[in-house]
């Protein structure tokens, strides 16, 4: 469903050598993965016989009992459509292969060969086994390697270049421990040749730091193949004579761990991680880079053998276990939400202090007292200090009209003193309606003329201020107005530089409040958690009789978590809005009904389509994060194109 499959990494208790105990515990793990409807199964390296069996691999019962426990697990998944991957030791022509059989519905799909074989450190594997590099033959019959041939006798692909494509909806290859620490490995011309998953089963032994350097190969591989890594490795119950193994398991998805298993030392569990392929598809279609990639691997992609598998639905996942945070673009954890903040802000203020020192200008900033425009303020005045300027170099102008609420303009007023700036007032009101009156308006009509002629007024003056002062004018508008359009053309939607343009409204919140923890502006940070705790408005509309906002943006245009979560995963991923509806009454399935989520995802893709002609002609801004709308950057799509299509799927 929705390109969503599980996927499960399985480590059984073992017994050293004794096939017929680990068999019994390889199947009783395949039986629990069947419970979590996991379409591909993973075992260790050479769980059928223990990884670390020593000269052992030498004798010819271990290697013939493997064979008949490779086959009690061949039968054991007859009638089921769940990919199986075992790893166990081969004979094929005279030489010992380290391999992992690959197995679906009681048929041996292909056998794939360990590709670098450690001899270096504790490793002596080259003691016992050969390198697919020295494989004479890329088939081979399963009678030969002394599997039973009582049913039928059949040739099956044997190599480091297989790729198995079940069905045309998941293609994934396998490569064996060694092979991801290796300059390069399989899975990178596996991953070129389509391979969307890529599988490692593992005997790694731990040692001192050595679980953070696996995890961040298996992440770094994942990012570099665009593609999704499932690692499992051998656990505690290999022998300890030298060596112990910790099991340690681990699902990435382009560079993101989505899932790992918790103890340090262990054995005797699964882990279970939904992959979903619609990310892995969208950005190898969208990267460059991987197509010429290809392109230059050309002759090692033609090495490729894809086993086409037409017969077997494998199943599909629902996507229980799927990572769906309510805010894609917010780090779950303190920390890493701060250091994201953190890094942001400095390159907001990097990218102004550029155009500040390039044009030789002060900036000169339009503040309600509402978060976008804080932010921005904030911006400034660091990139200020940034560049040993005085404060008083920032212009920044509070334009009360007749929305204008005490609460913000006296936290406008009291933020730019706190700054150590001189706060500029400059009242409207009265040139607003000497403009309505112009064009013959009635003031008593509060439309959208009422309202966007406010918002043009206050972009005139700072204009015109900039002139008269070599300013240069920072706009606020953020990446959620930008995507619904939310701002009135040639009004708040202009500037002469942007800064938060990359930044969405929900990030917008988290970002005054990093400046606040750090105590980047001490001096202003009671005022900051008031701006913090004042409801979203453009302040348009008039005070209600109490002299309250009246005028709250979100019971207008909706919960703007609800479009910064359609807006991360149609222009990140370019996901169906099927899927985007799915994946967010998942998300928001305690917060909000069907039919409200449904409704705001129609808003979304209307004023997306409709008002892309103001992103058209939006100034200049720093992209700082995954997502862009600038026409320069991430985003081009014609002003004028029909969103017709994505409304309909939607209805």
């Amino acid at each position: 469903m929705h390109d969503f499959y599980r996927v499960a990494a399985c480590v059984p208790d073992i017994k050293v050598g004794d096939v017929r105990y680990n068999t019994k515990k390889i199947i009783k793990k395949i039986n629990e993965a069947y419970e979590y409807n996991a379409g591909v199964i993973a075992l260790p390296e050479l769980t059928v016989t223990g990884y670390s069996c020593q000269d052992l691999f030498f004798q010819e019962a271990l290697i013939r009992e493997a064979m008949k426990g490779i086959d009690e697990i061949l039968e054991s998944t007859l009638g089921r459509t769940e990919a199986v991957i075992v790893g166990a030791p081969v004979l094929i022509k005279g030489k010992l292969y380290n391999g992992a059989f690959v197995m679906m519905n009681g048929s041996l799909l292909g056998i794939s060969i360990k590709t670098f074989i450690p001899n270096h450190n504790e490793f002596y594997e080259k003691r016992w086994f050969n390198s697919a590099l020295n494989l004479d033959t890329n088939t081979v019959s399963i009678g030969e390697i002394g599997l039973s041939t009582e049913n039928a006798d059949y040739d099956v692909p044997v190599g480091n270049n297989i790729i198995y494509d079940i069905n045309s909806k998941l293609r994934f290859g396998v490569e064996i421990c060694e092979d991801l620490w290796a300059p390069v490995s399989p899975s990178t011309s596996l991953s070129l040749g389509g391979a969307e998953l890529i599988v490692n089963i593992s005997a790694s032994n731990e040692t001192v730091s050595k679980r953070d350097y696996r995890k961040n190969l298996v992440k770094q591989q994942s990012a570099s193949n665009i593609c999704e890594y499932l690692y499992v490795s051998a656990g505690a119950t290999e022998s300890t004579q030298d060596l112990i193994f910790s099991g340690h398991s681990i699902f990435a998805e382009n560079g993101v761990i989505v899932n790992e298993n918790i103890e340090f030392i262990a054995s005797d569990y699964i882990m279970i991680a939904d992959m979903d392929l619609g990310k892995i598809r969208h950005d190898r279609l969208t990267n460059t880079t991987f197509a010429d990639a290809s392109s230059l691997m050309k002759e090692r992609l033609n090495d490729i053998t894809t086993i086409s598998v037409t017969d077997i639905r494998i199943p599909e996942s629902d996507g229980e276990y799927l990572l769906i945070p309510k805010t894609p673009f917010i780090p779950s954890s303190k920390k890493k939400r701060e250091e994201r903040c953190n890094n942001i802000f400095d390159m907001q203020v990097g990218g102004l202090v550029k155009r500040l020192k390039l044009t030789g200008s002060k900036p000169v900033v339009g503040v309600s007292g509402g978060m976008d425009s804080t932010l921005t303020l904030l911006v400034c005045a660091k990139a200020l200090r940034a560049i040993n300027a005085d404060p008083k170099d920032l212009y920044a102008i509070t334009m009360p009209a007749f929305g204008t609420s005490d609460r913000t303009y006296n936290n406008s007023i009291n933020l730019i003193k706190a700054l150590g700036a001189e706060p500029i007032v400059i009242d409207i009101k009265d040139s607003c309606i000497q403009h309505l009156k112009d064009i013959g308006h009635d003031i008593n009509i509060k439309d959208v003329t009422y309202e966007n002629t406010q918002a043009r007024e206050r972009t005139q003056v700072l204009m015109d201020y900039a002139n008269k002062h070599n300013g240069l004018v920072v706009g606020t508008g953020d990446l959620s107005e930008l995507a619904l359009g939310w701002c009135t053309y040639n009004g708040d939607q202009m500037s002469m530089y942007g800064v938060n343009g990359s930044i969405p409204k929900t990030l917008v919140r988290w970002m005054i409040e990093s400046v606040v923890e750090n105590d980047i502006f001490p001096e202003a940070n009671d005022i900051l958690r008031d701006i913090l705790d004042t409801p979203i408005s453009p302040e348009l509309l008039p005070p209600d009789e109490n002299g309250n906002i009246s005028q709250k943006t979100e019971e207008k245009v909706g919960p703007y978590e609800l479009h910064d979560f359609f807006i991360y995963y149609s222009i990140r991923y370019g996901y169906s809005p099927e899927k985007i509806l799915y994946l967010a009454n998942k998300a928001f399935k305690d917060d909000y009904s069907e039919e409200e989520i449904k409704k705001w995802l129609v808003f979304y893709f209307k004023r997306l389509f409709s008002q892309q002609f103001k992103r058209s002609c939006m100034p200049d801004g720093v992209k700082v994060g995954s997502v862009s709308l600038s026409p320069r950057g991430d985003f081009r799509m014609p002003s004028d194109a029909s969103g017709l299509l994505w409304i309909d799927e939607i209805n």
